[in-house]
């Protein structure tokens, strides 16, 4: 018996949807072994930023003005000690403009990637210290200290890309210190 024509269609275009998308697969940076998130804190699992990142790679905190203030304490506490507070790079690389010492890094799944397992020299695993809430919220700093042309900001959907503007600390309200 032949299935009907519509219901093959209905199979057919949610098969070729689903391909469209493929979920995120994460792989340690260094190592290219995939991460085993059984070793992420229970904490900030459930957020909808990371259901959103899991399912699409896409972090919903980049450019998000409701976060930026706990993101840069965040990065403050955790990352500024080796990447400098405006991610230009002190014993770790900066992270602020076009040079990514992993490639991957260009994109937000390579970024978290990193962060959750690590990287070489200084750089241990973050799964222990922050949770993948946390994670998401410190690369959404990162990507907002970008100095680079907003063409080049790969990270960010075509909306925001339109309207980012390469972070300057000298127009911070701190005077950038």
């Amino acid at each position: 018996m032949r299935p009907s024509v519509p219901l093959f269609a209905a199979v057919l275009c949610t098969a070729t949807a689903l391909a469209a998308f493929p979920a995120p697969r994460f792989y340690h940076t260094v190592e290219g072994t995939p991460l085993d998130f059984d070793l992420a804190m229970e904490e900030g699992r459930e957020t909808e930023a990371v259901q959103t990142f899991m399912e699409t790679g896409i972090n919903i905190y980049n450019e998000d003005p409701d976060i930026l203030p706990d993101a840069e304490s965040l990065f403050a506490s955790m990352c500024s000690g080796c990447h400098g507070h405006y991610g230009e790079g002190k014993i770790g690389p900066g992270l602020n403009d076009d040079y990514w010492t992993y490639p991957r890094n260009e994109e937000d799944v390579g970024l978290f990637s990193t962060l959750f397992g690590g990287a070489t020299g200084q750089m241990g695993p973050m799964w222990g210290k922050l949770t993948l809430d946390e994670m998401l919220r410190v690369m959404a700093w990162v990507r907002h200290l970008y100095t680079g042309a907003p063409e080049t900001a790969f990270w960010l959907t075509s909306d925001k890309r339109a309207s980012f503007t390469p972070f300057d600390p000298g127009t911070r309200e701190d005077g950038g210190l």
